[in-house]
């Protein structure tokens, strides 16, 4: 929140036109992820500046920045749209919601997590090709499933999930497969990846568990309504 005063707030009003960088630290410990701690001054439309304050984020030095998230989905014979769901391991939601700290407390422990089939974009993915090659590579890691990348069809515009603390976008597309049981995919190799579970359900179903709080992940949800957007027509 802004301390400044009198002549000075009126200025704070103006149309902020470019962030001043005063200094940066790094606190990332050779780790994964990376937290930098800027400071920074706004600077006006009128050339002035704000009083100085300091934002943190967090990044992935050693990987890609952003994601794909990836809407593996069939039409069956009687017209129906089948998803694939994954069940994975989410250390961060297990170790990182402390109960005594939470408003409303969850119902249990986060162990498994429902969502679709999602990869970071190495540095080297990139482009549209990029993006849909790096798709079909978790497709397979995560689903056992084949797609040709040319077939991986984009779902609107990127979009930001936690734009206060990261810098992380998601691509949302899908691919059509067809109908089959997903083979035993063969994983990435980390421990991550053990003992996840694929599941194919209608996407009326998997919506309707989206809000019935079963599946509580924001990408899976924005993914499946979009997909039933262009779909379901």
């Amino acid at each position: 929140m802004s301390t400044e005063h009198g002549p000075q707030s009126a200025a704070a009003h103006l149309q902020v036109v470019d962030y001043q960088l005063n200094a940066e630290e790094h606190f990332d410990g050779q780790g994964y992820l990376r937290v930098r701690r800027v400071h920074l001054q706004n600077r006006r439309s009128d050339g002035s500046l704000s009083r100085p304050y300091f934002c943190e984020l967090v990044d992935r030095p050693r990987h890609g920045t952003d994601a794909v998230v990836v809407c593996l989905w069939q039409r069956r014979e009687d017209g129906q749209i089948w998803v694939l769901l994954r069940q994975g391991l989410r250390p961060a939601l297990y170790f990182g919601r402390e109960p005594s700290r939470l408003p409303i407390p969850d119902a249990a422990r986060y162990l498994y997590f429902t969502e679709l089939v999602a990869g970071i974009l190495e540095e080297h993915d990139l482009g549209e090709a990029g993006i849909r090659s790096r798709a079909a590579i978790e497709a397979m890691e995560e689903a056992g499933l084949h797609i040709d990348p040319a077939q991986i069809e984009f779902l609107g515009s990127k979009v930001f999930p936690t734009p206060g603390m990261a810098p992380e976008c998601f691509h949302l597309v899908a691919a059509e497969v067809a109908p089959q049981q997903a083979a035993p995919p063969p994983g990435d190799g980390s421990p991550m990846e053990e003992g996840s579970r694929q599941q194919w359900v209608t996407l009326d179903e998997a919506i309707a568990r989206c809000e019935q709080g079963q599946i509580e992940d924001a990408k899976t949800e924005l993914g499946l309504r979009r997909l039933a957007a262009r779909r379901q027509k």
